[in-house]
């Protein structure tokens, strides 16, 4: 049994002082308040619950910096996903392993304490299926222990190239399952995970354009309870062919051919109209934000202030992994927001913003409590109370401070399942998590 103590720290009912808490099996047992500490009990200043990133493409962490053209005219996401197909052409499993554990170390060090692996690599260099077809699955289990994150893993459907199920081209064939290979690839995972404590798994139909209307039907199916994630909606071109292929928009189409409920997640839902977001709101569903990423791709802006109007949930996830900051995904979900509607505070204080992103990113990745109680994983986040950003703040103000003024920099330590990952602001292992990271990124760049 582990026990940590507190100056403060967050909890469901608001902030406490004095919080001693006990950890057994990798979730906590005790929750005292006023109390004093123990010898040999592990002590910080701050503590607030750490929070899931709910999507993730690892892989692409390595490319981040190496898409910015800046060519005269500009580009857009179509253009960035060119470049990423060459880059997966390139990536071994060893490849994937190491870059995972770099991205998912960054992701503890920023304040995530969970991933959801949107995984859709599944094959070799030629598309052909590896002697085991959970290869990838279980390099990507490796990086997440090694790097000490929670794992909730997303095997990705994929099987076309355009709606209504146009064939896919030659640079999609890394992806590419039929829905029994998908189906064997599932059980597989769920082998794969049951070695990583806390592991969780879901289904992830990639999009629309992706899977036929039959095939959705066969995958969710499979969930078995788990989560579902699809993107949807993030570029108005994909708006526009699916009005030509099916009369309706992305979001309203889904909507109308599934029970989407609170086990699904629906990543970005940038271009939506008023009825659809009132739906999606009312469905329970999860919108799977990525703030930086979408900014990055030119995607456009969620409609959040009617969503939240509507009691929608959200969580956020990195996405492409340009940057990986927790605080700094909340700060652009909110400065996108003001940029549009010319106003301050308009999703309300970094405090909402944060609790808002804790209970979105829980419920989508399958976790069924957060927060710093009895039963939860002993997953914490302490930030630095000497960070002049922090400095004489108390209560809600400081997560305002954190998400608005110091980002990153303030994390001094995180806890996940009770064990320390990052002490100091540095990941425990990030040295040499590291430098296999640089001598893969030095071999793929030299092809």
């Amino acid at each position: 049994m582990t026990a940590l103590w507190f100056d403060t720290a967050l909890l469901p009912g608001g902030w406490a002082k004095n919080v001693r808490l006990t950890v057994a099996d990798g979730l906590i047992s005790s929750v005292e308040t006023d109390a004093a500490p123990l010898a040999g009990d592990e002590r910080g200043r701050i503590a607030v619950p750490g929070v899931g990133n709910l999507h993730s493409h690892a892989f692409q962490r390595a490319m981040a910096g190496l898409t910015e053209s800046g060519a005269r005219g500009g580009d857009d996401f179509w253009g960035w996903r060119e470049v990423m197909y060459r880059f997966v052409e390139r990536l071994t499993p060893e490849d994937v392993e190491a870059i995972a554990a770099q991205a998912f170390a960054e992701m503890l060090a920023g304040g995530f304490t969970r991933v959801g692996e949107f995984h859709y690599l599944h094959h070799d260099i030629d598309g052909r299926a590896y002697a085991d077809p959970a290869e990838m699955i279980h390099r990507l289990v490796a990086a997440a222990e090694t790097a000490g994150i929670g794992l909730t893993l997303l095997p990705v459907f994929y099987a076309h190239g355009g709606f209504g199920g146009q064939d896919v081209g030659p640079r999609q064939a890394r992806f590419v399952n039929s829905v029994d290979e998908y189906a064997r690839l599932l059980a597989a995972g769920r082998l794969a995970i049951a070695v990583a404590p806390g592991a969780r798994i879901g289904v992830a139909p990639h999009s629309l354009r992706a899977v036929t209307s039959d095939e959705l039907i066969e995958i969710v199916a499979l969930a078995d309870g788990g989560p579902i994630h699809i993107h949807v909606a993030e570029q108005t071109a994909e708006v526009e062919a699916c009005l030509a292929w099916s009369g309706a928009r992305p979001v309203a189409w889904l909507m109308g051919h599934a029970d989407v409920d609170a086990t699904w997640c629906l990543v970005h839902a940038t271009h939506m109209d008023e009825a659809e977001t009132a739906r999606l709101a009312a469905s329970g569903a999860t919108a799977g934000l990525c703030p930086i990423t979408e900014a990055n791709l030119g995607d456009g802006l969620f409609p959040a202030v009617p969503y939240l109007a509507a009691g929608g949930a959200f969580g956020v996830g990195s996405d492409s992994n340009v940057a990986i900051d927790l605080a700094q995904e909340l700060r652009l979900l909110e400065y996108g927001q003001r940029l549009e509607r010319h106003g301050r505070g308009v999703l309300g204080s970094g405090a909402s913003l944060f609790t808002g992103a804790l209970a979105g990113g829980a419920r989508a990745l399958g976790e069924p409590r957060s927060g710093i109680g009895v039963g939860a994983p002993a997953d914490l986040v302490s930030l630095d109370t000497d960070h002049p950003a922090l400095s004489e703040r108390q209560g809600d103000v400081l997560l305002d401070s954190w998400i608005f003024a110091a980002g990153q920099s303030a994390v001094d330590g995180v806890w996940t399942r009770g064990a320390k990952v990052v002490e100091g602001g540095r990941h425990v292992r990030g040295e040499a998590i590291a430098q296999r990271y640089r001598a893969t990124l030095k071999r793929i760049l030299s092809l």
